[in-house]
């Protein structure tokens, strides 16, 4: 891997688990639990010029990825509500890189989105926590994609999915010495 697939993708590309077990599962929702009181304390100290500092060259600056964080995963907490009430649903692609050019993305501080993804990630957790494997097995369809995704295997890209974006902080931490 190249330096700039490494940026790109410091803990790999995602790859959908061919069997996710139970003890996976509670690993996955303590992922969910844990995730924003990791991020809080990873940005916490960060100074308004770090929070817009590009974690590469070309990628969204540390705001931005914390603001899409937010977006996705709310995002991601809607679709489990439609899969597990719905048979099926089809459901609403957005643009997120688009959504991190708006100005809320862009400029606002990151408190507001780190309370969100705290909220999101309570409720998100304590659901998860109540799902049978029967749950995990209800689908929702992906228009961009057309293809059908099942819970277990979303929930797998959703916990790559914050392990990814915090090695992006991380890793410009560490690189910059903050």
């Amino acid at each position: 891997m190249n330096d700039l697939e490494h940026k790109k993708f410091p803990i790999g590309k995602f790859e959908y688990p061919e069997n996710i077990c139970d003890i996976k599962l509670d690993e996955y929702i303590k992922v969910i639990r844990d995730f924003p009181g990791r991020l809080k304390t990873l940005i916490e100290d960060f100074s308004e010029d770090q929070l817009d500092t590009q974690y590469r060259e070309g990628g969204w600056t540390v705001r931005q990825v914390v603001n899409h964080l937010a977006d996705s995963h709310i995002n991601s907490f809607i679709r489990f509500k439609l899969a597990l009430t719905e048979d099926n649903p089809t459901i609403k692609p957005y643009n997120e890189a688009r959504w991190a050019e708006l100005q809320d993305s862009a400029s606002m501080p990151v408190k507001p989105a780190l309370k969100m993804l705290k909220g999101t990630h309570q409720r998100w957790a304590a659901l998860l926590k109540t799902m049978t494997n029967k749950h995990f097995e209800r689908t929702f369809h992906h228009p961009e994609h057309n293809k059908n995704y099942n819970l277990r295997a979303c929930l797998a890209l959703y916990v790559w999915h914050c392990n990814h974006h915090f090695a992006h902080i991380e890793n410009l931490k560490k690189e910059q010495g903050w």
